[in-house]
């Protein structure tokens, strides 16, 4: 099987197409079975509810189930609920446990019971173990379908227990070994069982440096972690080291997609990324809180720059630069509030480097002011031919750059030690207040040189 592009998919759904409308099973199963599920995945979901009807019926459950792997989350629950149940239910006992958990975690209630109820007890009994297990967390990620050996087994034995287990294992790569209370001991390679001999005991060949994460540990954890030690599975243990499952690296690719897509919105100033469909009532509701919020900040700004009336009906043309002073704030701090953010979702700030990241943006904001507030010095004095002028607003871009910058950093900074996602520091959150912070540095600059000037000239 390889991967297709669009264009040959296409071509080769006319084919699939034609044996279906002619009802020619077997050519439709070797047209189709023919490519690979994520490709089958993609051609099934362009189809009518009648075609699926079709396709239902053409292919095993085992079958259906390969592309149900493949399938959108927010489609998902559409194509079970067309399914006749018992149907469905063997789709789910044929898909690897830990993705047959995440699927139905995206259904209804009852029709998790229902299913559970129709199911094979062996199956159900493995999904529902993870069923329990809190969202987001190493052991709603982890699957259960392993290999485990024991660590006073020989080889050859090693080797008939994994050739009995591996068609419905998830991974065969990493091998981990066990005593006799089922504790993690240590692990060894596919490649180091094969190359060893026969009557070695696996306690000699394998590494008892093994790393694992706890069944509770955050997800996003786990993914950095696999990121950290290029892994291709990591095992999952409780409080006392007892093996519970492994987390394969398809499930932290998914994890570090949903991570990514969370902070995005976040980010956005939305509640969650809206689905594509969505009503524009449910995407209303989804963006509308932060909107609000904004909106009453947005009156601060409004309230403030009424405060300083005086300042304006005396000078006029300070009006003219608020957009610019105002804009350079939010832009600065969007810029320190992404690298503060990246910073701490990647780990990379570690120990004692938050102090350091803060005096690097520090230093940013600073060389940054000092550049961009003698640019705009001599356009303003250029443009308007007043030297008076162009030094206000320079001071006014040099002071509002270094604030904003430190606010976009120390934010997400402050709110991840309080243990509050930083993502939520969003970018026009940070705009927002970054105006109401230009807004006083700027008319209070201001007023400051009215005040002098009036004192020089008297």
């Amino acid at each position: 099987m390889e991967y297709l592009e669009e264009h040959e998919r296409r071509e080769q759904w006319k084919k699939i197409e034609n044996a279906l409308q002619e009802d020619r099973i077997d050519e439709f199963r070797a047209e189709f079975l023919e490519m690979h599920p994520y490709d089958q995945a993609k051609i099934f979901e362009e189809q009518t509810e009648e075609t699926r009807q079709q396709i239902y019926t053409y292919l095993s459950p085992e079958e259906i189930a390969d592309v149900m792997e493949h399938i959108e989350f927010e489609d998902i629950e559409l194509y079970f609920s067309e399914m006749d149940p018992r149907f469905a239910a063997q789709v789910l006992a044929d898909i690897s446990t830990d993705d047959a958990v995440d699927i139905l975690n995206e259904l209804d209630i009852n029709k998790v019971a229902s299913f559970l109820t129709i199911m094979d007890k062996e199956s159900a009994a493995e999904i529902k173990e993870l069923l329990h297990y809190e969202e987001k967390t190493a052991g709603s990620i982890m699957t259960t379908e392993y290999v485990v050996i024991r660590a006073e087994e020989t080889v050859r034995q090693a080797m008939l227990h994994l050739r009995t287990e591996a068609p419905d294992a998830e991974t065969i790569y990493y091998i981990y070994v066990v005593d006799e209370e089922k504790r993690l001991v240590g692990v060894i390679s596919l490649r180091d069982l094969i190359i060893a001999e026969d009557d070695w005991l696996i306690s000699e060949v394998m590494s008892d440096r093994v790393l694992s994460v706890s069944v509770g540990d955050d997800q996003e954890e786990v993914a950095r972690m696999m990121r950290d030690y290029d892994f291709l599975a990591m095992p999952v243990v409780d409080f006392k080291q007892h093996m519970l499952g492994i987390i394969t690296v398809d499930d932290v690719m998914d994890v570090m997609e949903e991570e990514a897509s969370d902070d995005y919105s976040k980010l956005a100033g939305v509640s969650d990324v809206d689905n594509r469909d969505d009503t524009a009532f449910a995407s209303a509701k989804k963006r509308l809180p932060w909107l609000v919020i904004l909106l009453f900040l947005g009156l601060m700004t409004a309230s403030l720059i009424s405060r300083f009336e005086d300042t304006l009906n005396e000078v006029a043309i300070l009006a003219i630069f608020i957009p610019l002073i105002a804009g350079m704030a939010g832009n600065t701090g969007t810029q320190a509030l992404a690298v503060a953010v990246r910073s701490i979702a990647t780990g990379e700030h570690g120990k004692g480097g938050l102090a350091k990241l803060v005096a690097r943006e520090a230093g940013t904001g600073l060389i940054n002011g000092v550049i961009c507030g003698i640019i705009i010095t001599g356009i303003v004095y250029f443009w308007q031919g007043d030297i008076f002028l162009g030094i206000l607003v320079g001071i006014s871009i040099l002071s509002t750059l270094i604030v904003a910058t430190l606010a976009g950093a120390t934010v997400p900074l402050v709110m991840h030690k309080f243990n509050i996602d930083p993502a939520v520091a969003s970018g026009p959150f940070i705009t927002t207040i970054n105006d109401i912070i230009s807004i006083l540095i700027y008319f209070g600059v201001a007023t400051a040189f009215l005040n002098l000037h009036l004192l020089i000239t008297s």
